[in-house]
């Protein structure tokens, strides 16, 4: 996660652990002992004790952005938080990090500053001081093997997140990218400015650099770990495709997945990467709910078929300093956007704890005046990470007219810089197009990836797919194969391009190896009995039907009013689309409800119930409540709950719950600095409720036969008795 994207030095925010939650799970099915995690440089304080599972401890040296770290050696953060009941882990940067030693000669005796990523104009891009983005070249591999990974699993770790294997597409000039390019294409170094075909050879091997990299390396770990007689799993936090594609940064990203020695990801999605502005009815702007829909959607789509796992990331604050009410709007807005996925169920609640508790912004836009976390937001925060500690995995499915997907690929990569013949595609509008139009009308749009397409669960529950090769290219010819077979057995494929960017023609398997295709779609023509080159229309192919259209997708997005053409073409072949401008989804008591603007000024109105307002720090429970466009809410079903006593909802985690017929108690634990707010659903209102063994007050709420308990949370624990 960067702060500063637009400049060239940049500061990495990675991702966090969400709190855990208390007695009322509505599903008994088994809860991972790590389902919500979060990471941190630093060791254990009570300001940042936010009760998740696990932790990530970061960096061997900690984290090169925060010097407080490396004040205490890993072994000894490790245990600070071991010592307060996380399970800990290791995480650090592939790409960047505190390996100082390695570049100024320490581990080896020769300098390796040559070995950062270098622009056209011989600057480098540096992620900190003595920080460069690195070129991961085997002797670099080599280094971090045994200064890293064996100290590391030396430690007691079993479990450890490389993150953020980037390489930036404006990158490509160093002599040691020069070398790796001899050795993996056998020829001399093209500069990537000169021609598309160069672009994307440089856009490969970049792919392919950190590919290797993270084989490697986790190939050495799991292996020096069972010599040990450990299984020590292996898992990459990463930004969406989508956001590395629009961010112009080239990584390896779904082919992992098929690597033996991954065990899954981490899906870095926050408020950073989500307001990226995007284009809309030929609008360009911060569309932060639906972006971060894709870009989960894009995570969870590359995993779905491997079975590997994902944690969801979101992150209540941002790499840009703004403000607490700017940061709370759109926290809301991707912590919903990841619930909307009920196949996902665990978390990683936040990254760099002491940036949030211990780091004042301002109160406002409209405000000079800078605080630390205020403590409504603090509060609401932990209810929304209790929440997703509790949140079960589910087999409902989200509101809307299911099966239509979009069509996406490692190579989006690839075509985002420098810029050829004139074509561009802004902000990666190529892509947007296909989604927006649908997901702005309440379609769950699905994504599918194209480097999945040999699992057979990838397209088992598509009945439209939209793709276009205006912004990728395929990179085996196998995807095609499976393509043609999906349409032959009923499928319906929309394929939206003009074919005519520059990258139609670069060297390939297309045109290569006794093919002789001028663009890649025309192979895929040719599978389904067409003629190469097809015009606009409708054909049918066995069972199923392709629809071309000679459109760029970014033309309906980027003018106004243009998505018809493509939204006719999916009910032609899908059926009647049901149209709305909101998302709902049910998950075991919790309902979850965004309300898109742009689509509909209606609100959508919760009913039934009684609802608790998980988002609202009061927690005031409601009958009737209406959610307006732009807005989403998350909120708790009274009539859903198991039977009393049992907590509701809690912005502290609850341990050794203990029940009799006339008490009910149990301890809570939270940071130092913020507050407790319970509720907890009883059979009567009580006698009496004692804090540490001293009177409280509390609030009956008759109707809804809750109770209302506020105190200060404490890391070492409040014991709370309610006498019935």
């Amino acid at each position: 996660m960067f702060p500063l994207r637009h400049s060239v030095l940049y500061l990495t925010i990675a991702a966090a652990g969400l709190l855990s939650f208390s007695c009322c799970s509505s599903q008994k099915t088994q809860v991972p002992p790590d389902k919500t995690i979060f990471q941190t440089g630093q060791g254990w304080t009570p300001y940042t004790d936010n009760r998740a599972d696990a932790v990530m401890v970061y960096g061997v040296g900690g984290n090169p952005s925060d010097p407080a770290s490396a004040k205490l050696s890993l072994e000894s953060r490790i245990s600070s938080w071991k010592e307060r009941g996380y399970e800990p882990y290791f995480m650090t940067g592939i790409a960047w990090g505190a390996y100082s030693d390695y570049f100024t000669g320490e581990w080896d005796g020769v300098w390796h500053l040559d070995e950062g990523q270098v622009q056209q104009s011989g600057d480098t891009l540096w992620h900190g001081q003595m920080t460069p983005y690195i070129v991961p070249s085997e002797n670099y591999l080599s280094y971090f093997k045994e200064r890293v990974i064996k100290r590391v699993i030396d430690a007691g770790v079993d479990a450890i997140f490389l993150e953020e294997p980037e390489f930036w597409a404006s990158g490509g000039y160093s002599d040691s990218f020069k070398r790796e390019w001899k050795e993996y294409y056998g020829s001399d170094w093209r500069p990537q400015h000169e021609s598309p075909e160069a672009t994307y050879l440089s856009s490969k091997l970049k792919y392919h650099l950190y590919y290797r990299a993270l084989e490697e390396t986790f190939t050495y770990a799991k292996e020096y770990g069972k010599s040990l007689g450990r299984d020590i799993k292996c898992y990459v936090p990463t930004h969406s495709l989508l956001n590395y594609s629009m961010w112009e940064i080239v990584s390896p990203e779904a082919s992992l997945a098929s690597l033996p020695c991954v065990d899954g990801y981490i899906a870095q999605v926050w408020t950073g990467t989500s307001r990226a502005p995007v284009y809309y009815d030929g609008r360009r702007g911060e569309r932060v709910f639906e972006t971060a829909f894709l870009e989960y959607g894009c995570m969870a789509s590359m995993v779905e078929p491997t079975g590997r796992r994902v944690w969801f990331l979101t992150d209540p604050i941002e790499d840009w300093a703004r403000d607490w009410e700017d940061f709370k709007e759109n926290y809301k807005a991707t912590f919903t956007a990841q619930m909307l996925y009920p196949g996902i169920s665990d978390y990683e609640i936040m990254p760099w704890p002491e940036r949030i508790y211990r780091r004042p912004y301002k109160k406002s836009a409209d405000s000079d005046e800078k605080v630390l976390i205020p403590k409504d937001f603090s509060t609401m925060m932990h209810l929304m990470t209790n929440a997703a500690q509790n949140m079960p995995h589910s087999s409902n499915h989200l509101d809307g007219s299911e099966g239509i997907s979009v069509l996406m690929g490692n190579s989006l990569m690839f075509q985002r810089f420098p810029l050829h013949d004139g074509y561009d595609d802004p902000q990666l509008s190529n892509f947007f197009g296909l989604a927006m139009p649908l997901l702005k009308k309440g379609v769950p749009v699905g994504i599918t990836h194209i480097e999945n397409l040999g699992y057979e669960k990838t397209l088992e529950d598509v009945k439209v797919l939209l793709m276009t090769y205006s912004n990728m290219k395929p990179l085996e010819s196998a995807a095609h194969d499976h393509l043609a077979q999906w349409v032959k057995e009923g499928g319906h494929l929309i394929y939206s391009a003009t074919d005519t960017d520059p990258f139609q023609g670069v060297e390939e398997w297309w045109n290569t190896g006794g093919n002789s295709f001028e663009r890649p779609f025309d192979h895929l023509l040719t599978l389904l009995g067409l003629p190469a080159g097809a015009g606009e229309g409708t054909y049918g192919c066995g069972k199923g039907k392709l629809t071309v259209l000679r459109h760029d997708p970014k033309e309906y997005v980027l003018e106004e009013g243009r998505d018809d053409t493509l939204l006719r073409a999916v009910e032609d072949l899908y059926g009647e689309i049901h149209c709305k401008n909101h998302f709902v989804l049910d998950r075991g008591p919790y309902r979850l409800v965004a309300v898109m603007d742009e689509g509909g000024n209606e609100p959508y109105t919760l009913e039934g119930g009684p609802f608790i307002d998980i988002y609202d720090p009061s927690l005031p429970v409601y009958g009737k409540h209406d959610i307006l466009p732009g807005s989403q809410g998350l909120f708790y079903d009274i009539s859903k709950a198991p039977k009393a006593p049992c907590i509701l909802a809690a912005s502290s985690r609850a341990y050794d719950e203990k029940e009799t017929s006339k008490r009910f108690s149990y301890t809570c634990k939270g940071p130092e600095e913020t507050v407790s707010v319970t509720r907890i659903k009883l059979r009567r209102s009580p006698r009496k409720v004692l804090l540490n063994g001293q009177m409280s007050d509390f609030r009956w709420d008759e109707a809804s036969e809750t109770i209302l308990l506020t105190f200060d949370n404490d890391p070492d624990g409040v014991k709370v008795e309610i006498l019935l």
